[in-house]
């Protein structure tokens, strides 16, 4: 039952979310035409960074949404996953961490995740077209009549995944639990960055509770968590492979954010900059 309830929850969280950026999509694609990123400016990463800080799980999977329709561009996309923390904050507020430390976490985060996203886009900037219309097609939408129907229809085939993926996710979390990961870390080896930044990428938001309490049972250093949080984009992942069909595009962010996480925890600890 506890592993039913959560992954309702999970899924419940997702709902608003979900709706307001569909019904986003849906008046761009009835209002704007053409070059989209274009007109969004170059500031993507910024404030893509700024949002994904706040604790939830709902941003990223707004973002991947609209980089999947090619509302936001791939920077801004990537700077949303890198600063995103799920539920860091409030597990380390109940532990009683020091708040200057999480302050300094998700500043941390926040410049990885900018600087990032900008360069990404310096990189592999380009113009894009609105790709909503493929989106409706997945989803077999009449997406010509009614803004709000093909919003909620959006909204109920992503929750419908995400509930059955989230459901799996959440059997092997409470079947191996924290005690089978405890046993592979290698605490003060760059292996352990490693692993962190692999649960990290676990599309779920108690990989980020996982590493959080792996940090304060002094299982992992602190530079090993913020490579699991860094790395930790919640659902986003997840929804990337399903709503986007570039499987390199895909590749590429998966491969992006787990190497930005290896090494941005390992630099930090071999640095002592915390």
């Amino acid at each position: 039952m506890d592993i039913v309830t959560d992954t309702l929850l999970d899924a419940l969280k997702l709902l608003p979310f979900l709706f307001v950026t569909f019904l986003v999509i849906e008046c761009i694609e009835h209002k704007l035409d053409g070059d989209v990123i274009a007109k969004a400016g170059r500031l993507g990463p910024l404030w893509g960074s700024l949002l994904g800080v706040i604790p939830q799980c709902g941003f990223s999977a707004s973002a991947t949404n609209l980089y999947a329709t090619r509302i936001i561009s791939l920077g801004t996309l990537i700077s949303v996953y890198l600063s995103t923390s799920d539920e860091m904050i409030p597990i380390m507020l109940a532990n009683k961490v020091d708040v200057g430390i999480i302050v300094r976490i998700l500043l941390f985060k926040f410049f990885i995740g900018m600087v990032v996203g900008f360069v990404v886009d310096l990189l592999f900037r380009r113009r894009e077209k609105l790709k909503i219309d493929v989106l409706c097609k997945h989803d077999h939408c009449d997406c010509e009549h009614s803004i709000v129907f093909s919003a909620l229809r959006h909204t109920m085939s992503i929750v419908l995944f995400v509930l059955v993926s989230t459901f799996v996710i959440n059997l092997v979390f409470e079947y191996l639990g924290q005690g089978f990961l405890e046993r592979f870390f290698m605490k003060n080896t760059i292996f352990s960055h490693m692993l962190a930044s692999l649960v990290g990428l676990i599309p779920n938001c108690g990989s980020s509770i996982m590493i959080t309490e792996l940090f304060l049972n002094n299982t992992i250093t602190f530079g090993a968590l913020l490579s699991g949080l860094l790395s930790g984009s919640g659902i986003g992942i997840l929804l990337l492979f399903k709503t986007n069909k570039s499987l390199s595009e895909n590749l590429l962010v998966l491969s992006l954010i787990y190497v930005i996480g290896v090494l941005s925890g390992f630099l930090v600890d071999l640095l002592g900059v915390f």
